[in-house]
């Protein structure tokens, strides 16, 4: 037997081993269709695909992460000033249905609603930036930000120069990002930031063959956006700190976001899940009574905190949208960049328009990814044959994520409507209770629908077979992206 036939015999059987092995291994760890999807994978590319499982396969958080998780929650309810307790209100004056679904909120998340709540709502970049630059000017005591994009450029200097300013006066200011989202941002700005006296620290550092006891696969990242001062002004929402170019990426176009700023209780929910993810990363429990203060009612607004992730034992945040897409009786609007629905989304949007419910999906016309959009688009024609309404942005990468669910529940936040965004990306999202909270956000979904145009099934059916069939590959591979 010639050196390169022994090779090829000693592939052949290894191959053949990877198979047998993932075939019995991958459904005792995924949903059969998490499984179905890598051992196609599997069979089509045994080793790539091994390596690749060995980086991205496991979703579970290093038990190191979920005992200091666990270890922080102790530590906080022992204190009588921890942040749960000082927005621990009954529930406010909602009708019964709504209190109950705000119990489902509070029991996956364990962040009750609360009352007396102001926001407004940001759409535009520069706005924005400009608001929060002056709320960190002004502040006295802290300066808390977790963004997952960050970048030092024209539009963002605003925002950098009122912090440089904030932590020179003697305020403590505290960024954490996310190691791969920022990854320039780390390389280029970050060393100015320390030396102006800006604590700077990463979420989840990457290790792709070394696993340290913080870090998990590659593409497990913290998706949250979440900016709080003197713990009672915050901002969530879909903005990264970052021109809306987003440094020329897909092509330059413009990105859309929309980002709440906040005052009420409910701010200090967001600076509970800031301290939360400071802890884990940097062990370093920040002191309740300096970030903590008293929650001050500046409004009426009922609002619910939804923070979700893998240290989560449920996929909080998609059932909280299940539940509210079954509960519809007019009318649905969702906009989200991508949209790659698991099988009870699907179901619960069915369920919706089967009911009579008219559901209406705003996505961009041309996204930023091309695996990711093209898996998208291989849900049309089930959404089509539902019955959904699918309308096209074309002005740029609309990045808001929201939803609105007849004329009393609204959502908003960092999360897509996708399988990643569900179970992979720590996230944080807020739920608007009430006629004017809802028609605060739908009056932004008007706007972007009006920029839109319907997409037809008989348009849809004349596109061309081979893009067609690019979109069916990339959707059997849904489950892992």
């Amino acid at each position: 037997m010639t050196p390169w036939a022994l090779l090829y015999y000693l592939y052949d059987l290894s191959s053949f081993c990877i198979r047998l092995f993932m075939l019995f291994y991958l459904p005792l760890k995924h949903s059969p269709t998490t499984a179905t999807s890598w051992l196609l994978a599997v069979y089509l590319w045994p080793w790539p695909v091994a390596v690749l499982y060995a980086v991205f396969g496991s979703t579970s958080l290093p038990a190191e992460r979920t005992v200091r998780h666990e270890k922080l929650l102790s530590s906080i309810e022992k204190d009588s000033m921890g942040f749960r307790t000082l927005v621990r209100d009954p529930c406010p004056d909602l009708p019964e249905d709504l209190c109950r679904f705000a119990g489902l909120g509070s029991t996956m998340s364990n962040m009750n609603v609360t009352g007396g709540n102001d926001f407004q709502i940001l759409t535009e970049n520069e706005e924005f930036l400009g608001r929060l630059a002056g709320d960190i000017e002004r502040a006295q005591t802290s300066v808390n930000l977790q963004y997952y994009i960050l970048s030092r450029d024209k539009a963002t200097e605003v925002f950098f120069a009122a912090l440089e300013r904030a932590a020179g006066r003697g305020v403590s200011c505290r960024l954490l990002v996310d190691a791969v989202g920022s990854k320039k941002f780390l390389k280029r700005a970050a060393k100015r930031l320390r030396k102006r006296g800006v604590r700077v620290e990463m979420a989840l550092e990457p290790r792709i063959f070394r696993k340290s006891p913080i870090t998990a696969r590659y593409d497990l990242r913290n998706h949250r956006k979440i900016a709080v001062i003197d713990g009672l002004v915050g901002y969530t929402g879909s903005h990264n700190v970052i021109d809306c170019a987003y440094d020329g990426k897909a092509k330059g176009r413009q990105w859309h976001d929309l980002t709440l700023r906040l005052t009420g209780p409910v701010v200090s929910q967001l600076q509970g899940v800031f301290t939360e993810d400071w802890y884990v990363e940097t062990r370093e429990l920040l002191s309740i009574e300096r970030n903590f203060p008293t929650p001050l009612r500046t409004g009426n607004a009922v609002i619910q905190s939804v923070p979700s992730g893998p240290s989560y034992p449920l996929q909080n945040y998609q059932r909280l949208v299940v539940s509210a897409l079954h509960r519809a009786k007019e009318r649905i609007v969702i906009t989200t960049p991508y949209l790659i629905p698991d099988d009870e989304l699907l179901h619960a949007l069915e369920t919706a328009t089967l009911s009579g419910v008219e559901v209406q999906l705003v996505v961009p016309e041309r996204g930023d990814q091309f695996i990711v959009g093209s898996a998208a688009k291989a849900y049309y024609d089930v959404l089509f044959d539902m019955g959904v309404a699918i309308h096209l942005y074309p002005d740029g990468i609309l990045h808001s994520k929201t939803m609105t669910v007849d004329d009393d529940l609204a959502f908003v936040g960092t999360s897509n409507f996708d399988i990643r965004s569900f179970a992979l990306n720590f996230e944080i999202n807020l739920v608007l209770y009430g006629p004017e909270e809802t028609e605060a956000i739908r009056s932004v979904q008007k706007d972007y629908l009006a920029r839109s145009y319907r997409l037809t099934s008989e348009e849809w059916g004349e596109l061309p077979f081979y893009r067609r069939a690019i979109y069916g590959i990339t959707k059997l591979f849904s489950p892992l992206l």
